[in-house]
């Protein structure tokens, strides 16, 4: 006799049934907007309507000095929003994840919350709050330099060019140094106590144990760290918003994509919203996630297989 197919039948509808509605809100929320996105970005505005312009958007902000210097700036900072994230957030959480899984480390589950308690904060909160405290008028930092005798090195941060993107890219590692810190300390702890075990029985000890065994079986955690930090730093909008406005001041220097987008969409004080080419800006930071991303499952992440259990 041949067995009835029926269960199994049932059993396949029943798994459509429960991702059916996750499905749906997924593609009206994400699927569909982005598509319509990738669409408008080749049309332009015309006698009330919308007319075909195949590429010219993207022309045009490339090589209208309208639109292009202000991308090229966005682009500009947002690499470099980036670089200090990997240069910084990613090897403190490192470090961080290192000393949390010593198993003599006393209070680990106190500094794990106190590390990664910032991540859960708002934008707005923690935007409000580093602008208080770096205030030149009434902000606390002036008077605790002063308790180590580094008042005199204290500036306006926020409110000079060649400062403010620096500053604002270190409160966003200050915020999410937790979550790096987080992945890392999993994988570390997920290593078998054998190898551990092994690496002492050769003399292998505290630096040199994680530079030498720790650090290499870590490899693929590193990579989604990085390309977390990747996708998250050419999305970030809220953080910058919050704290210098839609103009990403001063002069623009802490202009993002994010915000150039904002501006370029929904318009700013007198200038009306152009939602052409704001989905021509968004179509470029669609772009260049997926090519970061496509670049890390296809170059990095398949060397680093054989570093996985």
């Amino acid at each position: 006799m041949t067995p009835d197919p029926s269960p199994a039948r049932a059993r396949r509808w029943h798994i459509l049934v429960f991702l059916a509605p996750a499905v749906l809100i997924y593609s009206a929320l994400m699927i569909i907007p982005l598509i319509d996105t990738l669409r408008l970005s080749f049309f332009t505005p015309q006698d009330g309507g919308q007319t075909f312009a195949g590429f010219q958007n993207f022309i045009t902000l490339f090589t209208d000095p309208r639109w292009s210097v202000s991308f090229w700036n966005a682009l500009k900072n947002n690499l470099i929003f980036f670089l200090i994230h990997m240069a910084i957030q990613n090897p403190v959480g490192i470090a961080l994840a290192a000393i949390l899984s010593v198993p003599k480390l006393a209070g680990r589950a106190f500094y794990r919350t106190a590390f990664f308690l910032p991540t859960m904060l708002s934008f707005v909160i923690v935007g409000f709050v580093w602008k208080l405290i770096l205030s030149p008028i009434w902000g606390v930092a002036p008077t605790l330099m002063g308790f180590v005798g580094l008042k005199s090195l204290f500036g306006p941060w926020l409110g000079q060019e060649s400062t403010a993107l620096l500053t604002v890219s270190l409160i966003s590692v200050w915020q999410f140094v937790g979550i790096p810190m987080m992945l890392i300390y999993a994988a570390l702890i997920a290593i078998p106590d054998e190898v551990v075990e092994a690496a002492e029985m050769d003399g292998l000890t505290g630096f040199r144990q994680f530079w030498k065994i720790k650090l290499p079986l870590i490899l693929p955690t590193l990579g989604i760290v990085s390309i977390l930090t990747f996708v998250g730093n050419f999305n970030a909008f809220d953080l910058i918003y919050t704290m210098q406005g839609a103009l990403a001041g001063p002069n623009f220097s802490t202009d993002l994509l994010g915000t150039y987008l904002y501006r370029t969409f929904f318009g700013f004080q007198l200038q009306l919203g152009n939602p052409t080419m704001g989905a021509t800006i968004a179509t470029m930071m669609f772009l260049i996630i997926l090519c970061g991303v496509m670049a890390y499952l296809f170059f990095i992440q398949r060397r680093m297989r054989r570093y996985q259990f």
